[in-house]
């Protein structure tokens, strides 16, 4: 290769390296500075496709979605003066890039370090302001919520960071607080039993009471109809029997008398003392039934 290649492709080369590092790309979900012989001087690199200075211009490139910092477990104390050991995690992005580059260097590290530090002495203030009841169930969303509140405040700030939310995964009892604790809970709950229980028999009484009334009701209702039917079948059949009784008074007699016959000579066993001339022989002694 003579001397003019070789320069010549020396100088494609020199070109090549020199625009590959005239160019960077900053996507959607990163964050970026532009440094100049180690100066700030763009502090919000927007996504997409930039030029730089080569070997002047360095980038430095952020996570710029929503990351999770797992703070070690911490012992705190209650206003009661128990101890707790909680164990949380915080929710939390880069909001102002440059505070955050000046306050951090853009360690994610340090940045989730500090702000672990704030968590804690923010929980530990909440903490000491409330008892055990209203940290372990009562009131933990609304101690979480103004804790996020004012940290977000002054994190944004100092360091360039929005705090999302804080949420505190477990916390545990010492022993000697944990007895204590779950005979309380027991206790709350027997009395929630009790309460519960009462209502129960009371409502059970209740309806126990309206059932009796309405059957009480619905009883004499019945028996109300019942007897106005008997009393309108016993009108009905009374006017039947003096109808046909009307028509024929001799053979309704004579069917009656036969009805009574049967009945009473029913038994082999039967004995009647009758006058033999009392009128319930007549039909016997005269077919006519005459007097």
């Amino acid at each position: 290769m003579s001397n003019r290649g070789f320069l010549s492709l020396l100088v494609i080369v020199v070109v090549l390296i020199l625009g590959s590092s005239s160019f960077y790309i900053v996507t959607e979900y990163e964050r970026a500075v532009v440094l100049r012989f180690g100066r700030l001087v763009n502090a919000d690199v927007p996504p997409g496709l930039h030029f730089k200075i080569p070997f002047a211009d360095k980038v430095r490139k952020f996570d710029g979605r929503l990351l999770t910092a797992d703070m070690r477990p911490e012992s705190f104390f209650t206003i009661e003066n128990k101890r707790l050991i909680v164990d949380s995690y915080i929710k939390w992005r880069v909001k102002n890039v440059e505070t955050y580059y000046k306050a951090t260097g853009g360690d994610e590290t340090v940045a989730a370090e500090r702000l672990a530090q704030r968590v804690a002495d923010g929980l530990r203030n909440q903490f000491g302001r409330r008892t055990l009841h209203e940290v372990v169930s009562g009131k933990r969303d609304e101690l979480m919520s103004e804790l996020t509140f004012n940290l977000n405040a002054v994190s944004e700030g100092l360091l360039g960071l929005e705090v999302i939310d804080i949420r505190v995964k477990r916390i545990d009892l010492p022993t000697d607080v944990s007895d204590s604790v779950f005979a309380r809970m027991a206790a709350d709950r027997e009395k929630e039993a009790r309460e519960y229980r009462s209502k129960g028999k009371e409502q059970a009484e209740v309806i126990r009471a309206d059932a009796d009334r309405q059957r009480a009701v619905l009883e004499a209702n019945a028996y109300r109809d019942a007897e106005r039917l008997r009393g309108d079948g016993d009108a009905k059949a009374a006017a039947i029997y003096a109808n046909a009784y009307n028509k024929d008074a001799e053979f309704y007699a004579f069917v009656r008398s036969l009805n009574a016959y049967s009945a009473t000579f029913d038994g082999k066993d039967d004995l009647l003392v009758v006058d033999p001339g009392s009128e319930f022989f007549r039909f016997l002694k005269d077919p006519a039934g005459k007097k």
